[in-house]
């Protein structure tokens, strides 16, 4: 099988041109790529000015504009007025994203292709793969450079990470298209690879970006793709040779499976991850491996082994304080985690204790900046109170979650929701709760 084959989802992955997928308002003018001024301005190096065309064409403020990525109103500003010179490639980045920009217009890396012909009449708006000149932040180096830290799968990894970080804030439903085009991106640049170390490098950015379209379908309740995605993830990690990433990618479809009511699947795969790491894995995977067999055995209704597994996670955690978390890892593994592997084991084990005797944990737990996430948790948060008797506390824990969840459109955290609603029954339930089956009913996700 060729390499760029072995990323690809069964289903046909749909791509987007440039003006769907980055231009949302209805009725929303084009920018004239033709436009003699843009192309002008573009090839001098003045890539303010065609920020400031294609604003100005879209008919948005330079406050507009800020506020739609990210940006205060004089940064904008800065940025349109200053010239041929050097510019922040981040904040140059964003804005062209949301403008719809063609990358090399604006001097970021695209796809490779070579700039339209200055006398076209008409330039071809090409398909922007995944956005990688909006979370880039330099061009795509030569393919021959051998190390991480520059080549084109430097690049890959370092959009594939800007997209993971998003997750937290963003609507599954809206990355999805993104991943996946970033993913055929990945496939196209495998399949001009022919050095079998840049392949290794390219099938370890494959493998990552799989993982993520993973993750994403099992927000959007997509358990089929889900599985598919993961197992694309793990066969893609074992070409790269990176042990430290199959490990990651084993341990991952574990966690799902646990989360589908597999726990006994979930710990096969957690022993393979293990394997895969040897006698002294890093401190921050034995941790996070530690803690997903701690709600294995958790869901598996095992409170003494659970106990035991958060036990060795938190001792793993003090054993790597201070140290940033090796890639594939994104967000270090800390002790907020552990405490939250202990709200969610309590939660599994009705176990209200667990959850509740210690405030600190709770609130660390709580206290995380992945929204989804402490969507999730808050609703464990709500089942030790339920457990406890706390009708009014659990249902307005969970009543945030919930809009958390419509807000992001996260099936998982919905799903979630729908489960703790089950675990109590009432012939004449109190207002609160009354108002929460009116939200899970008009939940259309």
């Amino acid at each position: 099988m060729h390499t760029a084959h072995a990323f690809m989802h069964p289903t046909h992955i749909r791509t987007r041109t440039l003006e769907s997928a980055y231009l949302p308002w209805e009725g929303q003018a084009h920018v004239n790529w033709s436009d003699n001024a843009a192309r002008e301005a573009g090839r001098n190096g003045d890539y303010g000015r065609v920020i400031e065309l294609a604003r100005t064409a879209t008919r948005l403020t330079q406050r507009q504009l800020g506020d739609a990525c990210g940006l205060s109103q004089s940064a904008v500003s800065r940025m349109e007025k200053r010239g041929v010179a050097d510019y922040n490639m981040t904040t140059l980045a964003r804005a062209a994203h949301h403008l719809g920009i063609s990358p090399g217009l604006v001097g970021l890396a695209d796809t490779g292709a070579a700039p339209a012909a200055p006398g076209d009449e008409h330039v071809e708006r090409r398909e922007f793969l995944a956005g990688v000149a909006a979370t880039a932040a330099a061009p795509i180096l030569p393919a021959a450079r051998s190390d991480w830290s520059g080549g084109q799968a430097a690049v890959l990894r370092m959009a594939t990470t800007a997209f993971r970080r998003l997750d937290a804030t963003v609507p599954a439903r809206q990355l999805a298209d993104t991943v996946q085009g970033h993913m055929r991106l990945v496939q196209t640049v495998a399949s001009q690879t022919t050095d079998q170390e840049q392949r290794a490098r390219i099938a370890a950015v494959g493998s990552e970006v799989a993982s993520l379209a993973a993750w994403l379908s099992w927000d959007m309740a997509d358990a089929g793709s889900a599985r598919t995605w993961y197992g694309s993830a793990i066969k893609a990690a074992r070409r790269s040779g990176d042990r430290l990433l199959t490990a990651y990618q084993q341990g991952s479809l574990a966690q799902f499976e646990i989360e589908a009511g597999n726990p006994a699947q979930g710990l096969g795969l957690i022993r393979s991850a293990r394997r895969q790491l040897g006698a002294e894995p890093p401190a921050i995977a034995a941790a996070w491996l530690s803690s997903a067999e701690a709600v294995a055995h958790a869901t598996a209704g095992d409170e003494r082994a659970a106990d035991r597994a958060l036990i060795a996670s938190a001792a793993d955690v003090d054993r790597q304080r201070g140290v940033q978390p090796p890639w594939p890892w994104v967000f270090p593994f800390d002790e907020r985690k552990v405490a939250a592997a202990r709200v969610m084991c309590g939660a599994r084990l009705a176990r209200p204790r667990w959850i509740l005797s210690s405030l600190d944990d709770a609130t660390a737990a709580l206290s995380s900046g992945h929204e989804k996430q402490r969507a999730l948790l808050g609703l464990d948060v709500a089942t030790g109170h339920m457990a406890s008797g706390r009708i009014d506390t659990a249902y307005a824990l969970a009543t945030q979650a919930l809009e958390t969840g419509l807000r992001l459109r996260s099936g998982r955290v919905v799903e979630r929701a729908r489960i703790f609603r089950r675990d109590y029954t009432s012939a004449s339930p109190p207002k609160i709760v009354r108002a929460f089956d009116a939200r899970l009913h008009d939940a259309y996700l």
